[in-house]
């Protein structure tokens, strides 16, 4: 038995390709799934079943698209009217491939329908590994919130039965794969650890220390992101989202065409090039993302209807923005100005710029009242990292509807981690027709490593 985990990354999303003879699964396959009819060619094995943990709600589910391109089999949860598949799988039942057998375990809670398997080798009575999609995750479980604060108490528990009841009785020994990495919006405080094992997550994962009505109440405690895109994620993973053979690919523009493509109506222009390129020029109105972030973050500030041309710093950067827009539901991906900056700056087509600080700076003007700070992060950031004193908190996402609160009387220094994040805002402001906004390079990475004063939310 042979398993390959595929990473799909910016979302830490994992999905697995495992074979057994010249038989293969996949587990929770992305939609750019060539990478699994390339693991199976090389095997000189066939894909038999393309089997789901729940109805994923941060990236498409390439599960109609690989059945295309190979007729395996697709299963999933009865406890939800999937659109499309063969198998509706319910509690204790079994299924065969190679010498492996595969025995399907109920486990509600951060979904309704979440299922996990457990894989046993041939004539054996124990399993040897289990993949646990978001129920349980390293260092983590799945959240416990996607059907509203209402409900969540029932969710957690059911979480909560879950784990003790169906996974953690598999054994110490037991391997667990989990549906997600550090840095997804899955759960909070998933840890690096790749694959971990039952034993392990008993003695060390703080979830897994509690009683019900203390696992309840952490859960309840927590701030999680719940992104906009979301929901349309869920309705392609119940219906069935447009094969990619279905779509355009974006092209290559001109820049003639690509003015006429940025008056069309519904149209973004992204920037993906590094936040310290783009404060140094860029197209007015453009939205900075940084290559690796359109992997995400595109979905928590723009509708996956929006229609998007792109700025990027080498042509070849459009493969990438394709596949990480794709995961999340873009499909409206139009194309890409082929001379990049360089040619736009070289038209005389306007630009704007972006004044860009250190922390050192930072601190020096605060103490001078000479700006005033917008802390972008996440809120559980603020709460666990700590802020600084004078920085007003509104998390980038919410700019569209809390800029009007800031000052367009002062200079404004936007912070975040690192710089990245804070980008985005920039932009959003500078969108919202914000002049003097400044971006804090390093963020509060860099805040803290000088050792400057922060303090914590209560």
């Amino acid at each position: 038995m042979k398993i390959k985990t595929i990473k799909s990354e910016g979302l830490a999303v994992n999905s697995y390709y495992l074979s057994s003879g010249n038989e293969a699964i996949v587990i929770d396959p992305r939609r750019d799934c060539e990478i699994y009819t390339q693991l199976a060619k090389q095997e000189c094995a066939q894909i038999k079943y393309i089997l789901e943990t729940h109805r994923n709600e941060d990236y498409v589910v390439g599960s109609l698209e690989l059945q295309n391109m190979t007729e395996a089999e697709i299963g999933h949860s009865k406890e939800l009217a999937f659109k499309y598949g063969e198998h509706n799988l319910i509690d204790g039942d079994i299924l065969n491939f190679g010498n492996v057998k595969i025995k399907v375990l109920y486990t509600p809670g951060h979904t309704n329908e979440s299922l996990c398997y457990a894989v046993y080798q041939s004539g054996e009575n124990e399993p040897v590994v289990a993949f646990t999609g978001d129920t349980l995750l390293a260092g983590s479980v799945g959240r416990a919130d996607l059907y509203g604060k209402t409900a969540q108490p029932a969710q957690a528990e059911k979480l909560h039965n879950s784990l003790h009841e169906k996974l953690l009785p598999l054994g110490d020994h037991v391997l667990v794969y989990p549906a997600h990495g550090a840095g997804s919006v899955c759960g909070h405080g998933i840890s690096g650890q790749e694959p971990t094992t039952i034993g392990y997550e008993k003695k060390t994962n703080p979830y897994l220390q509690l009683g019900r009505e203390e696992f309840i109440q952490k859960t309840l405690d927590e701030e999680l992101v719940l992104p906009r895109y979301f929901k349309k994620m869920e309705e392609h993973n119940l219906n069935g989202a447009p094969l990619l053979s279905e779509l355009a690919y974006p092209k290559p523009l001109s820049l003639e065409v690509f003015e006429e493509e940025m008056q069309e109506q519904n149209m973004t222009v992204i920037d993906t090039r590094m936040p310290y390129a783009y404060a140094g020029s860029h197209i007015p109105n453009s939205l900075s993302i940084w290559l690796g972030g359109t992997s995400a973050y595109t979905g928590w500030i723009l509708d996956t209807n929006q229609y998007i041309v792109f700025v990027h710093e080498r042509p070849v950067d459009m493969d990438e923005a394709a596949a990480y827009l794709r995961r999340t539901g873009f499909d409206n991906v139009c194309g890409y100005l082929c001379g990049g900056m360089e040619e736009w700056q070289e038209a005389g087509k306007p630009i704007n710029n972006v004044s860009t600080m250190s922390v050192i700076q930072l601190k020096n003007k605060l103490e001078n009242h000479e700006v005033y700070l917008v802390d972008v992060r996440e809120p559980i950031e603020w709460k666990e990292d700590g802020v600084v004193e004078e920085a007003r908190r509104i998390f980038f996402v919410d700019l569209p509807d809390k800029a009007g609160s800031l000052p367009k009387d002062k200079p404004l220094a936007v912070t975040c981690s690192v710089g990245k994040r804070s980008s985005i805002a920039v932009s959003m402001l500078e969108r919202a027709g914000f002049k003097n906004v400044t971006n804090v390079l390093g963020g509060m990475t860099a805040w803290m490593n000088l050792g400057y004063p922060t303090k914590k939310e209560v």
